[in-house]
């Protein structure tokens, strides 16, 4: 072959692994991006706004169109960019967006049940990938992601909040230099109070601004029986994935990245409920998991109360065994064990609770840092690679479908259970303070103790008791035509 039918048969190639639609960037070319998922202001929602004005503050990156399926979210940030005269295009369908051949990248901020479709589409039709946590609703789906970025050589970038600039990566660094002796737990502390979504009577009107079909997605087209269509979704297995998977999935996954594990665990055990009200919520707002890695395990708390403002306004915990802030302050975040002291977040301590160090960041923001590998094309420069994101979520998955299948149990029968882990014992214990100090009578309400399930980590399935009800929860049934592939 000759020289240069060789360089040429080479780009063609080259470019065909890219994908369909991909084009070769320049240095200097503008990054033209594409958001997805815009948020609503209704409650707390709008995440996909934030990512708009952060993108906007990047050199270099060039907003050209916004996609939401409810219209009241989309046009009012339609307007800011025409009151800016910066042109973008408005889409309600995600796969119009994806078959725009003026998109370089998307970033993905919709409701969980539809982050890893929306980025196996992407890949496929040669875009680079932002896709908020959590970044998949179930296991399947984690995986489906990893093959489609690397079959189509794509960035996916599956964004946790340790990854940037907190300092949290760099204190990591120390204790694997055996800075304070071998590590023995991983603590995850996810406290944060959440109020009650209420309880309807029968189902509701979806808004008229609201494609549902879309909205819907891979998920069953259901009636609506939340009082707000966004952002309560977090609560409704259909679509998110309770508090672990919303907040906690940003310190699970620094539970695993301080222990530096690659593949899912082999046991995991849940205890929980949802505590203190009745409402159209699903998912526990309490709860406490063990993942039994080797030989540092994760225990993961979720704490959702205080249940009403008057509480919110006192003090959460009146026992005097255990305050809210323990842990120098922490309610959201993570608490490394280790022989000689501990790390909380991004400082180290001695066994005596005495700073030793605290770490500044050395890196740059996740977005920052997802434009400059899409560029570059090094995937192992991304703060959180697909693979990492998937990952972590398959922890929360874990958690998650082990309280699914779990029976409720006194406090006797689940200290019973769970008496040869002296930390986990712990952690039921001040779980129990902090539902006694809310007002709850565990002799009233009983906890759902979930079993201890065991894990292939290398095929990702359940294997022993109750493999069979647990690995149906390792993936869902879709709705066509919104599925996710087993060939991606």
């Amino acid at each position: 072959m000759k020289r240069r039918d060789f360089i040429k048969n080479s780009l063609t190639a080259g470019v065909a692994l890219m994908g369909p639609h991909a084009r070769v960037l320049g240095a200097n070319d503008d990054i033209r991006m594409g958001m997805v998922g815009i948020g609503s202001n209704v409650k707390i929602g709008g995440k996909g706004k934030k990512d708009i004005i952060d993108y906007r503050k990047i050199p270099g990156v060039r907003i050209v169109a916004l996609c939401d399926c409810d219209a009241d979210n989309l046009m009012p940030e339609v307007q800011k960019f025409k009151d800016r005269n910066e042109k973008v295009k408005a889409y309600t369908d995600v796969r119009k967006l994806l078959d725009d051949k003026d998109i370089d990248a998307i970033s993905v901020a919709t409701p969980n049940h539809w982050h890893s479709l929306i980025t196996i589409w992407a890949c496929q039709a040669g875009k680079d990938v932002y896709v908020q946590k959590p970044a998949s609703h179930n296991i399947f789906e984690g995986r489906k992601m990893v093959e489609a970025a690397k079959k189509y050589n794509r960035v996916v970038q599956a964004v946790h909040g340790p990854r940037s600039q907190t300092g949290i990566g760099e204190a990591f660094e120390y204790i694997r230099q055996g800075s304070l002796g071998k590590i023995l737990y991983a603590h995850g502390i996810n406290y944060k109070p959440r109020m009650s979504i209420g309880k309807v009577n029968g189902p509701q009107p979806v808004p008229k601004t609201v494609d549902y079909d879309l909205w819907s997605g891979p998920a069953p087209k259901v009636p609506l029986m939340r009082k707000y269509l966004h952002y309560d979704w977090h609560w409704d297995w259909l679509y998110g994935n309770g508090d672990i998977g919303n907040m906690g999935i940003h310190y699970m996954d620094a539970c695993r990245w301080a222990l530096g594990k690659n593949e899912p665990p082999k046991l995991v055990m849940s205890i929980g409920g949802r505590f203190g009200y009745e409402d159209d919520g699903q998912t526990p707002n309490t709860l406490i998991t063990f993942l039994d890695y080797e030989p540092a395990p994760i225990i993961f708390e979720v704490r959702g109360l205080p249940k009403n403002q008057s509480f919110r306004n006192s003090p959460w915990v009146k026992s005097k065994n255990i305050s809210m802030d323990y842990y120098h302050g922490i309610r959201i975040g993570v608490v490394v064990h280790c022989e000689h002291g501990y790390v909380a977040n991004n400082a180290a301590y001695d066994n005596n609770s005495r700073l030793i160090k605290k770490f500044e960041a050395t890196n740059k923001d996740c977005k920052e840092n997802f434009i400059d590998v899409v560029r570059s094309r090094k995937v192992s420069d991304l703060s959180t690679d697909v693979l990492e994101g998937h990952l972590s979520c398959a922890l929360i998955h874990m958690a998650n479908i082990s309280f699914r299948l779990g029976k409720k149990a006194s406090s006797g029968e689940i200290k019973e259970v769970i008496q040869g882990e002296k930390e986990f014992i712990e952690s039921f214990e001040l779980f129990q303070d902090h539902l006694s100090a809310n007002g709850i009578d565990l002799e009233q309400n009983s906890v759902t103790l979930g079993p201890m399930l065991k894990m292939d980590p290398k095929k990702e399935r359940f294997v022993g008791y109750l493999h069979e009800e647990a690995n149906k929860l390792v993936s869902r049934d879709y709705r066509e035509p919104f599925v996710v592939p087993d060939k991606v």
